[in-house]
């Protein structure tokens, strides 16, 4: 069952999928009706699962699930995973590249390699204040809370200390 994402509970589980460039309105609107359908028919041994799913900042697709209501089965993950393979091949984008990390920055999105994330701070072009688009979290309401949020308060502060 699809529910709006502001009303699922906080502790709602989540899975982020980073768009390797950004992606277009035209091709935002194509996908909002099909992730609507897909959570529509998602499901765990047989049970609808209450779900829901978003793009954010024309960057990001995000799936949650209301594990209090139904947990999802290896089964329901391996369906949002196949469906979420489907729309890399009509998008001609990656959604499951973690090697690129995505930053806030002058208005945008800038991503940076994985392997250059300590030059970067060590030259200062990324500071513990830089906000950083955590993909890692584990909650809706982590995500609501402070998303995105300073890289010193993410899996990247042990670069900071």
């Amino acid at each position: 069952m699809y529910i709006p994402f502001q009303q699922l509970p906080p502790r709602s589980r989540l899975w982020i999928y980073q768009a390797s460039r950004p992606l277009n309105d035209a091709e935002v609107e194509l996908v909002k009706p099909q992730l609507v359908d897909f959570i529509t028919q998602w499901t765990s041994h047989g049970e609808t699962l209450q779900a829901s799913a978003e793009i954010l900042y024309n960057r990001f697709l995000v799936l949650a699930n209301d594990e209090d209501a139904n947990s999802p089965s290896g089964c329901s993950i391996d369906a949002s995973v196949r469906f979420v393979k489907q729309l890399e091949a009509q998008l001609n984008v990656s959604f499951f590249d973690r090697t690129q990390l995505a930053f806030w920055h002058n208005e945008t999105i800038e991503t940076v390699p994985l392997p250059e994330i300590k030059n970067r701070i060590k030259e200062g072009l990324i500071q513990g204040d830089s906000l950083y688009f955590d993909t890692l979290l584990n909650t809706s309401g982590q995500l609501q809370a402070a998303w995105p949020k300073p890289a010193k308060e993410s899996w990247l502060a042990k670069y900071f200390a």
